[in-house]
């Protein structure tokens, strides 16, 4: 774990948007970006807490899609399409 923390380039950013809390669960939803893939990825992070500690962790992870792949042409994440993906 320390190992991949120290790889953790010093560009990436996380947006958290959304944090729901049931029980022992939280889902926090977000956007990673500036970590070097050629697009930014939006994610849902499931946890488990016990104790007031991390016991559980799974994770979604896709690709932000751009405006003209957007079936919707709503954004995947906040109100905006990022403008450099």
């Amino acid at each position: 774990m320390f190992d991949l923390i120290k790889s953790i380039p010093p560009t990436l950013k996380y947006e958290p948007v959304t944090i729901v809390a049931e029980g022992n669960f939280v889902i926090v939803h977000g956007r990673f970006s500036g970590f070097g893939a050629p697009v930014n990825w939006i994610a849902a992070d499931i946890l488990r807490i016990e104790d007031g500690l991390l016991v559980e962790h799974w994770d979604v992870i896709q690709d932000e899609a751009t405006e003209e792949q957007s079936k919707s042409r709503a954004p995947m994440f906040g109100q905006t399409f990022p403008k450099n993906q």
